[in-house]
């Protein structure tokens, strides 16, 4: 029987961005030196993975396991000039102050979050929803002037940890806004893990089909209740061409209750690599980094794959 999904599939390529070196590693109780998390993203990088954010900007004071973010940045940064990664290594950004950092330390692209609701906003960046999308707009301006990839994330757009439900509406609203400033790339993320595949379709299939070219969409998942890899997989037929993910599934904020960890980059490749799309990443070597990952936490992780080994689901 014809199957058109599988058929559009095989010629269809997904960008997975591996946020483990930063979403990943802000929750975590351990925190890992520099020359750790220099080496997760290199690792990442010899994978396959085509972007990798690398670091946050933000002050350590409030997320003490993003201290030296310039000192990582500047390590991978580096670790590119011997022309060994063809990777590009962003930075997380969450206000103008963060962005000079950024920009200062050489990421190759800023990717900047906030928050739908208002309540989130304050609690996350002592902001509300409307001045988080007018700094998207200057961060936009100010990161093509410098020659750099911008990404803006829709945080908490399934779902609030202290608002509750969020409406398609508002999400859309924000998202409008946002995009009037043409960035590279506007992401939907489910912070707290609480969207469902209709959500996802919804969304994502509205703004796929009103971007301007040389926008992409993309989806952000948390796996909190079970959801992720549907989610990531709704987006993506959905229209959606740009995936994060965190290998070993490490992650959550720090800021939002009971928010665990991201889908495992591993686990999404399989299930891509499995429905025919292309995503570039040597799943052998990153389901590696998995559990050399989960030696330096000193923990089992969420993800799946690496503790249960690879298999060929495509049969003919």
């Amino acid at each position: 029987m014809h199957d058109p999904v599988r058929h559009s599939a095989r010629s269809a390529r997904v960008e997975l961005v591996d946020v483990g070196p930063r979403d990943g590693l802000q929750n975590e109780d351990r925190t890992l030196s520099v020359e750790t998390r220099v080496a997760l993203c290199q690792r990442l990088a010899a994978a396959g993975l085509p972007r990798v954010e690398a670091a946050s900007f933000v002050n350590p004071r409030r997320v003490p396991q993003m201290a030296g973010a310039e000192e990582v940045m500047q390590g991978v940064v580096q670790g590119m000039s011997g022309g060994r990664s063809g990777s590009k290594f962003a930075g997380l950004v969450l206000n103008e102050k963060g962005y000079e950092r950024a920009l200062a330390a050489g990421a190759g692209e800023i990717r900047y979050a906030f928050p739908v609701t208002d309540e989130f906003a304050r609690r996350n960046q002592n902001t509300t929803a409307a001045e988080g999308a007018a700094l998207a707009a200057r961060l936009t301006e100010r990161a093509r002037s410098d020659g750099l990839r911008v990404s803006i994330t829709l945080s908490a757009a399934f779902g609030c940890p202290f608002e509750g439900r969020v409406e398609a509406g508002t999400v859309l609203r924000l998202a409008g806004e946002v995009l009037a400033s043409r960035p590279d790339e506007l992401v939907l993320a489910d912070t707290i893990g609480v969207g469902v595949p209709s959500q996802v379709r919804e969304l994502v299939g509205e703004l796929s089909g009103s971007v301007e070219p040389g926008t992409d969409v993309g989806g952000h998942f948390h796996d909190t209740r079970n959801t992720g890899l549907a989610n990531a997989l709704a987006a993506v037929e959905s229209g959606a061409r740009v995936l994060d993910a965190s290998v070993g599934g490490t992650g959550g904020c720090p800021f939002a209750p009971r928010a665990t960890g991201n889908i495992a980059t591993e686990d999404l490749v399989y299930l891509l690599h499995g429905m025919g799309y292309e995503t570039g990443v040597d799943l052998d070597r990153l389901m590696e980094c998995a559990g050399w990952l989960a030696g330096e936490l000193g923990k089992e992780l969420p993800g799946q794959l690496y503790k249960a080994g690879s298999f060929d689901p495509v049969a003919g």
